[in-house]
């Protein structure tokens, strides 16, 4: 079996587009992964295509060996886009060598450990407030104005089954609510990142209205990125001691600032999704510096997402995924929940354009609050090319 082709395809999906690399094989068997070029990954599929003559002519079935040629091929620049395009490549190999066999891609991995996936909603409100028009009209959400109604959105939650829900500092100090920044958006609070105690009340005033909608036996994390300095990121976290918090969200790539965090609160921290590779993650395992490895899995590839998971387990650290993405990635996201045993729980984008389940020909299923792993080869879905040329991307991002 030859790979013959690598294509890459671009659809709209609502407030990202949503990006799909096809890797065809001589035998005419295709594999699929989702991939993304948002949030400072503009550029991938330009180098997708420059790995393209490196990758067609190679059986795709040994998908390590493909992995790792490209990384050491890429070694003077690792990380960063170069690891996203070579995840992108990994995982359609992946689908390939599962369908080839006739099995789940995690049945690869020595999985199921677990057919139905827990799920936490996440950017709960959030986009409901930067992204308000486009969702009051495509999924009839109601408006998110004042602290009643994250309370409201608190029960809703909970009415559509959720055992958690995530969020990010919102305000509503001004004409319009709005998400505090965070820490990659081109504003000044890029820049200075200075803890105001202003914000951490709002915090702490948006937590206690999700507590009150939601109750005390609904899992409750807020991500707050890259928006803080050390002394900013633990106060915040000593101050939401109080709502028994699953856990707090922090990007942060410094492993003895990020343990000292976790030493100074109650608070259980998650962080890691904007790492690669297990040599990136290994210093953040031995300085003890989170309760939650969060693995991005479209941007590790599976299989080094798996080799992440292992030396997690080795600590005794749990992992989740960092799954923002449209439904193939979801469902690849899934595989990684059900190949490993040290499993969290996993983030689903709850708030989602309605034509986004059109672009796979199995949509995930979700029932009570748990993805529901499909039991066919591959990813368990095929994409539907029709269906993404029907909504052209808007914008690459």
């Amino acid at each position: 079996m030859k790979i013959v082709k690598i294509e890459d395809f671009h659809a709209d999906g609502g407030w990202r587009t949503l990006s799909f690399l096809k890797i065809t094989t001589d035998g005419g068997l295709v594999g699929w992964s989702e991939f993304n070029e948002g949030f400072g990954a503009g550029g991938c599929s330009d180098i997708i295509r420059r790995f393209a003559p490196m990758v067609v002519g190679l059986d795709p079935r040994p998908v390590g060996k493909v992995s790792a040629t490209l990384r050491a091929y890429t070694q003077l620049a690792a990380g960063g886009l170069n690891n996203q395009a070579i995840a992108a490549i990994e995982n359609a190999c992946l689908d390939i060598k599962a369908k080839a066999l006739g099995v789940p891609v995690c049945a690869l991995f020595g999985g199921p450990f677990r057919e139905r996936i827990p799920l936490y909603w996440s950017h709960c409100g959030s986009f409901r407030v930067t992204h308000a028009a486009l969702f009051e009209k495509e999924l009839g959400t109601p408006p998110l104005r004042g602290l009643d109604d994250v309370k409201r959105l608190g029960q809703e939650v909970v009415k559509r089954g959720f055992k958690a829900l995530k969020t990010n500092p919102l305000l509503f100090d001004g004409q319009k609510p709005r998400m505090a920044p965070a820490g990659f958006q081109p504003n000044t609070a890029v820049l200075d990142k200075n803890i105001e105690s202003k914000l951490i009340h709002a915090i702490a005033d948006q937590l206690a209205a999700f507590r009150e909608g939601a109750g005390w036996d609904t899992g409750l994390l807020i991500d707050l990125n890259f928006s803080q300095h050390i002394e900013g990121y633990k106060r915040i976290a000593k101050a939401i001691e109080k709502f028994d918090m699953l856990w707090v969200e922090i990007d942060l790539h410094d492993a003895p600032g990020l343990a000292a965090i976790r030493r100074s609160t109650a608070t259980p921290v998650a962080s890691l999704e904007t790492i690669y590779g297990v040599k990136q993650f290994r210093p953040f395992f031995e300085e003890q510096a989170v309760d939650v490895a969060i693995v991005d899995v479209p941007w590790n590839g599976m299989w080094e997402s798996v080799r992440v998971a292992s030396l997690a387990d080795s600590f005794d650290v749990n992992c989740a995924p960092h799954n923002f993405y449209g439904d193939l990635a979801s469902l690849i996201s899934a595989h990684f929940c059900a190949s490993i045993p040290n499993f969290r729980i996993m983030e689903f984008e709850t708030d989602d354009m309605p034509w986004n389940k059109e672009f796979v020909t199995n949509p995930v299923v979700v029932e009570n609050g748990e993805l529901v792993l499909p039991k066919g080869p591959g990813w368990g879905t095929e994409v539907n090319e029709e269906a993404l040329k029907a909504r052209p991307a808007k914008r690459r991002s």
